[in-house]
Order: structure tokens, then C-alpha cells, then sequence
């Protein structure tokens, strides 16, 4: 992620100082992570609640401090407030939907059919994210899905980084063994990845 956040910590950057293209990369950059972790939270509400968020971004832009990854934290408070207060208006209890294509659409550098196969496998695994307790599920949609690491997750949810890579483990596991269950190997793999990889 350091190249992409890199380019986004510029793009922010720019943003701030009134540059309405930078704002525009720092968005496209975002948002499909973003609208992921939106949608396990509120469901079909998810576009609606974002354009909040994004409302929110825009007018307090000019007091965020950090780099990319920092923003990507920062927005993703935001968006997770939205959704609560979303949720506390609705009477409803947050729930983790199926998670849509948006979610597959994040920045990357392969190649189409790489990226086919490999979004086949995500695929596979964020569907059944839908399953997992939410507390679990919105680990580690912060984690995969949005991208942050541990303390950044930690901080939107308010928790201990600890607690925060403790659910992320769990539920990744979690799927790694629904996947040994359903047979889909290639699912499996992209769960070990994550799981070996650290969360």
C-alpha cells in the first residue's frame, strides 16, 4: 500500500490547498474501499450514508492531519459515525450485508486476468464476511476491505489495537475454514495470505 498511499497523501495534500482534481483522485482512491465498509455496516443505505461522509470529508478537510493511510483512517471514522447514527435513526442494530462488486474495485496494478482470478477468490471470501459476528466482520473489513493496519483499525473502532487483530484473526479464520468447507481452494489461499501476512 505505500505507493498508493503515497499517491493518496499527495492528493490530499493538494486537496487542501484547494485543488478540486486532487480532492477528486483522493475520492476515487477511497471511496471503494470506503463504500465496502459502509455496506457491511448499513446494508442497501450504504451509497446514501457515504455521500454524508463525503460531505463531512469535504468540509473538515482542511483540518486533517497525516499521510495517506492516515486519511484512509480518518475517512473511515467519519463513514462509520454516518453509519451509526444511520442505524440509531432506523432503531436497527448494525449487520453486516453481502458485500458488492464496489468492494472489488480497489486500486491495484495487475493484470486483467490476474485480476479476474484474483477477484473471483475475493469474491468467494467477502461473501461470507456476511456471517461472521459483527464484531469480527468489521475488523476485518477494516483491515482487507479498507486496508488500514491494527492501530488504525483500532482507532475507528474505538478499541485496543490488540482486540482489533485478535477479531481480524478470528474472523479471517473463520472464512479460511467455511472455504475449507465449501471446497474453494483458491479462496483459501487468498485467506492464508491475509492470515500469514499479519493482521
Amino acid at each position: 500500500m505505500g505507493a498508493y498511499d503515497a499517491e493518496l497523501g499527495a492528493a490530499v495534500e493538494r486537496a487542501q490547498q484547494g485543488d478540486e482534481g486532487a480532492f477528486a483522485t483522493a475520492y476515487r482512491l477511497v471511496q471503494p474501499g470506503l463504500i465496502g465498509y459502509v455496506r457491511g455496516l448499513v446494508g442497501d443505505d450504504a451509497e446514501d450514508v457515504a455521500a454524508e461522509a463525503w460531505l463531512e470529508i469535504a468540509r473538515d478537510l482542511g483540518r486533517f492531519r497525516g499521510d495517506g493511510a492516515g486519511f484512509r483512517g480518518w475517512t473511515a471514522t467519519i463513514a462509520r459515525h454516518r453509519a451509526l447514527d444511520h442505524l440509531r435513526k432506523q432503531k436497527r442494530r448494525p449487520r453486516t450485508a453481502l458485500l458488492e462488486q464496489d468492494v472489488l474495485e480497489l486500486p491495484g496494478g495487475q493484470d486483467t486476468a490476474a485480476a479476474a482470478i484474483e477477484a473471483l477468490s475475493t469474491e468467494r471470501a467477502l461473501a461470507l464476511i456476511g456471517s461472521l459476528p459483527r464484531e469480527q466482520a468489521e475488523a476485518v473489513l477494516l483491515r482487507t476491505v479498507v486496508g488500514l493496519d491494527g492501530p488504525t483499525a483500532a482507532r475507528v473502532l474505538g478499541k485496543r489495537p490488540g482486540a482489533v487483530r485478535t477479531a481480524a484473526y478470528r474472523g479471517l479464520k473463520g472464512l479460511a475454514e467455511r472455504l475449507t468447507v465449501a471446497g474453494a481452494g483458491s479462496g483459501q489461499s487468498a485467506v492464508r495470505r491475509t492470515l500469514k501476512d499479519g493482521t
